[in-house]
């Protein structure tokens, strides 16, 4: 019996951020971001959502290690950004912290290090109108 399944697991994180490319003056940042330019930053309660794909163990059925990708997450996103300011964050140094850079750091963070299966997609819920989702290269 073949074939692959996937599982998807949903964390969440407190924090917050501006939106604010430092190589452009302040009207044009003004412009691009909006509200969220605010020199105070303001804050977003993010969900996060790892999806595992992989074939499925024949004795146990699972296609991971949940407890170990639950540890995984919870110390590489979790622990680092819960509570924090983004732009404070090293990654986000050189980088605007908007949610499309977000998902993506997540990717890179986690895909070396699944437990078993392989990551197919990351999402980050920001607001109740924002889903973003990211796809990358990875192990396979």
């Amino acid at each position: 019996m073949g074939g692959e399944a996937s599982i998807t697991r949903r964390y969440k994180f407190c924090a917050s951020h501006r939106l604010h490319a430092k190589e452009l003056p302040d009207d044009v940042n003004q412009k691009i971001f909006g509200k969220c330019n605010n020199p105070n930053g303001h804050g977003h309660n993010y969900t996060v959502l790892v999806t595992i794909r992989g074939g499925m163990d024949p004795l146990t059925g699972a296609i991971t290690d949940v407890e170990a990708l639950d540890r995984l997450v919870g110390k590489k996103i979790v622990e680092r950004f819960d509570h924090q300011h983004l732009n404070y964050d090293p990654a986000f140094f050189d980088m605007v912290p908007t949610g499309e850079n977000l998902v993506r750091l997540i990717w890179e963070e986690l895909v070396e290090e699944i437990p078993l299966g392989r990551l197919e997609k990351v999402g980050v819920i920001e607001t109740r109108d924002n889903l973003f989702e990211y796809v990358g290269d990875g192990p396979q």
